[in-house]
């Protein structure tokens, strides 16, 4: 006698729970159906604890081993079997939580076998040959009162095989979740709230290449949900999204309009708040012409899954966002969160609920686009995007191309549906729909960043920093980066230099760093220009009004109090990127630089008045008369010869001290004698440029200085001084050494040594210092004081420390490089301040100023 082979479907991912008396052939049927890592056997456990299979003592301890080890699998994704009797309600009770607890599916396969067969089978088994039968019969007892009220335990799927011909001949089909679509791997365009304004969505699908619904390069559109509700044409996108589906040509996941919606057609008492009136009336008049239309859209709306994983788990499509414990799993908890997203219990001035900042705490692999939630401008966050622009509200309709990660929108026809909250605020970051919040800097702070993982912001600093950018800072729109600390060079044990090149080749060769790039350090301050365009540019990205970008100091601090000063450099600057051709180049309409604005003495005048000056006039009013005294005593024939020769070392000093400040001091009028020195492009729209070898970078900025030369006329640009140099070849670093030398000697400041491929990864993976200052032997006099070559000082500075200013350079560029990638990722206001508060916390750590 042969038996049909009987199918039993199992969720790919999903808790599968073997039920059924002792010797009813539980583990034989998990040995032949499933791989042995996937089951979990009862038995097993009680070894783990017992040394003892069959020591039933040991069943509490065994079943809290068997738990955690289910648990640990569910979390992680994988398929698990449990072996066990499981014949008690209490048993399974826990089993079903579990599966809960990690969101899959439940199922139970039952084998109900005859009592003698169970009798003996344990007979053969020598550990289980002395089973009492009434144990056997009491399992039996307890099984039957437990099988019709499977399914309501909450057991999605119930299989019950109640022979052993029937256990043998069944076969476990493996079934694929119904979000599991990986192996569609695009292209797709995803397309956020459409909200029954069917004109835009047809105008939108024409800017994508469709046609009649189809894409002659078989890209696949994919709608976030929310078809329905407020907008003037709901059953018009019901009926193109619907036959997009239909044809193989969308997918569609629900929204939370879909889900209500539903729920009426079904008969359910619902309020017709929120735009549902409106689909209401728009379905009502469908019935004239099309009456089964309401039952086919009843259909879709039932069939549609919560969400849809794409692309190899690359990418994840749900309508309200999806934390990623989420991805993948099935159950009503999902779907909600799916549909609905979360709340923090609280409401706005507006009445609304405040949702739950969950994509601010996504660090999951996939991308996560989503809707729901309307926002005035589509942004990434965190590897996540909404892309609801609110289109019924005024706004505009916007899909995210991918794998391209480009966005297409297109302008609402009109306020379809005044909206109770507006899209965007006057408030900075506003115009993005997430203002800046204290929230975002206040207390202790760790920054995930793409390039040292997590840094961590003191409280006591981010305080300090808070200070200084609510009081003193540019507009926080076009505070867009801060430059960070550079370290110093190893200290030098050459006779009569604290500092010189050969430290800092060395280092870079010992971090495997073959070329280096030394770049001649401007006498001036660091400075950092956002030029954009034109004031509209200035306006759509950044939301500034009335200006055309940015200049700034290192702390970020305008450099001029007059901001029509500011203008007429940016406007310089303006020219001469066009000039230079770097705007159809780079393809942005803005850019980020990092310059050196000369004279020093344009930003440090309140400290060259007070300390350095003071220094100056204060040896020139008392060592020439000490001096002098000197000199007539020695005449006089008093031994102070010693004295007066340490007296006028003492003026040389002085007056070497005040040639070299000087140097970087000239009077300015208006414009004239100021000049900058760019040698970075740090961002363009789109993208961050940090990573451009330096040659490339120093090619454009060379373009650039030529054109303002051609274009203006006014010298407002100034060429930096390089020489690449080999850090394994002896001549080359000579070479470098000497152009350093001659450089200080002319009384230059000194130089940056970069590696020439800008970020640079060490054999341990570590980043790289990205630039290494040496400043000449005068320069340092400024800074350590007129006295410092003199040999017990220098032997005394020998001992200055540098760990803390090195780590602090690196935790400094490590976040900048993560403000610029938010940037150049378009990323929000609030996302790239917080790397850029980061760097300026950071500033307030203690550390030797002079290094």
């Amino acid at each position: 006698m042969t038996t049909t082979t009987r199918e039993l479907p199992v969720t790919d991912l999903s808790l599968v729970v073997l039920v059924g008396a002792s010797g009813s052939g539980k583990s034989t049927f998990a040995r032949k159906h499933f791989k042995p890592t996937e089951v979990i056997s009862s038995d097993f456990c009680r070894g783990l604890v017992a040394d003892d299979e069959n020591d039933q003592s040991a069943s509490g301890d065994a079943f809290d081993v068997l738990h955690y080890i289910v648990g640990k699998r569910l979390e992680a994704g994988r398929l698990t079997v449990v072996d066990a009797t499981s014949v008690q309600r209490e048993s399974r009770r826990e089993l079903v939580q579990l599966a809960r607890r990690y969101d899959v599916l439940p199922i139970a396969i039952v084998l109900d076998m005859p009592e003698e067969v169970c009798a003996a089978r344990n007979a053969a088994r020598p550990d289980r040959a002395d089973m009492p039968r009434h144990v056997i019969q009491r399992h039996r007892r307890e099984l039957r009162r437990s099988l019709r009220g499977l399914e309501r335990e909450g057991f999605r799927k119930v299989h019950v095989l109640r022979s052993v011909e029937e256990a043998e001949a069944a076969e476990i089909v493996l079934e694929k979740r119904f979000n599991d679509l990986r192996h569609l791997t695009g292209p797709f365009d995803i397309i956020g709230d459409v909200h029954g304004c069917s004109s835009e969505l047809d105008s939108l699908l024409g800017r994508l290449g469709y046609v009649d619904g189809a894409h002659p390069e078989g890209r696949t559109a994919v709608f976030v949900g929310d078809l329905v509700d407020r907008g003037p044409d709901s059953p018009g996108v019901l009926r193109r999204v619907m036959g997009m589906v239909a044809a193989g040509n969308a997918l569609c996941v629900p929204g939370n309009h879909e889900n209500k919606l539903g729920r009426w057609l079904k008969g359910r008492n619902v309020q017709h708040t929120h735009g549902l009136a409106e689909t209401i009336e728009q379905l009502e008049r469908e019935d004239a012409t099309d009456p089964e239309f309401r039952e086919r859209v009843a259909r879709f709306i039932d069939g549609l899954v919560s969400h849809y994983v794409l692309d190899e788990g690359r990418l994840v499509v749900c309508h309200a966002g999806l934390p990623e414990k989420y991805h993948g799993r099935t159950s009503g908890r999902v779907r909600s969160h799916a549909l609905y997203g979360d709340t923090t219990g609280e409401t706005d001035e507006f009445g609304l609920p405040v949702r739950y900042p969950w994509a601010e705490d996504y660090r999951g692999r996939a991308a996560v686009v989503y809707g729901h939630t309307p926002v005035p401008t589509a942004s990434w966050v965190n590897n996540t995007i909404c892309l609801d622009t609110g289109a019924v509200f005024g706004g505009k309709l916007t899909a995210l191309r991918w794998p391209e990660r480009e966005l297409v929108d297109v302008p609402a026809e009109q306020v379809w549906y005044e909206p109770v909250k507006p899209l965007a605020t006057e408030a900075p970051g506003g115009h993005e729909g997430r203002p800046l919040d204290l929230a975002d800097v206040h207390g202790r702070r760790i920054v995930e960043t793409r390039h040292m993982g997590r840094v961590a912001v003191r409280e006591e600093n981010a305080a300090a920093a808070l200070e200084v950018m609510s009081r003193f800072a540019v507009d926080p729109r076009l505070l867009a980066y801060l430059p960070p600390t550079m370290a110093p060079t190893a200290t030098s044990q050459k006779e009569g230099y604290l500092e010189h090149p050969e430290e800092a080749f060395a280092q870079y060769r010992a971090d495997g760093v073959e070329r280096v790039v030394c770049e001649e350090k401007h006498m001036g301050s660091r400075a950092v220009a956002l030029v954009c365009r034109d004031a509209e540019v200035a306006r759509d990205r950044f939301g500034a009004d009335g200006v055309t970008g940015a200049l700034h100091t290192r702390t970020g601090r305008p450099f001029f109090d007059d901001p029509a000063v500011t203008e007429q450099i940016l406007g310089r600057l303006r020219t001469a990127i066009t000039g230079a051709g770097l705007w159809d180049e780079l393809g942005t309409d803005w850019l980020l630089l990092d310059a050196e604005l000369m004279p020093w003495s344009l930003k440090a005048s309140g400290l060259l008045r007070k300390q350095y000056a003071a220094v100056g006039a204060a040896s020139r009013a008392v060592l020439p008369g000490a001096t002098a005294a000197l000199e007539a005593a020695v005449a006089r024939g008093v031994d102070v010869g010693a004295l007066l020769t340490r007296q006028r070392e003492r003026a040389t000093d002085a007056a070497a001290f005040t040639d070299a400040y000087r140097r970087y001091c000239w009077t300015t009028d208006g414009l004239d004698g100021v000049r900058l020195a760019p040698f970075q492009i740090l961002a363009a729209r789109g993208r961050s440029l940090a990573g451009v070898p330096h040659d490339e970078q120093l090619a454009w900025l060379d373009r650039l200085v030529e054109a303002d030369e051609t274009t203006t006329g006014t010298g407002l640009l100034q060429r930096t001084g390089r020489l690449v140099v080999d850090t394994g070849d002896e001549a080359s670093v000579k070479a470098g050494t000497d152009w350093w030398l001659e450089m200080t000697e002319a009384g230059g400041e000194g130089m940056v040594v970069k590696p020439l491929q800008a970020l640079v990864r060490d054999a341990k993976g570590r980043l790289v210092q990205p630039g290494i200052k040496v400043r000449g032997r005068e320069y340092l006099r400024i800074i350590y004081g007129p006295e410092y070559t003199r040999p017990d000082n220098l032997t005394r500075l020998r001992g200055r420390f540098l760990g803390h200013k090195r780590s602090l350079a690196l935790r400094e560029y490590a976040l900048g490089l993560e403000a610029l990638d938010r940037l150049g990722g378009d990323e929000p206001l609030w996302r790239v301040h917080e790397a850029v508060f980061a760097v300026l916390a950071l500033e307030s750590e203690p550390v030797d100023p002079r290094l």
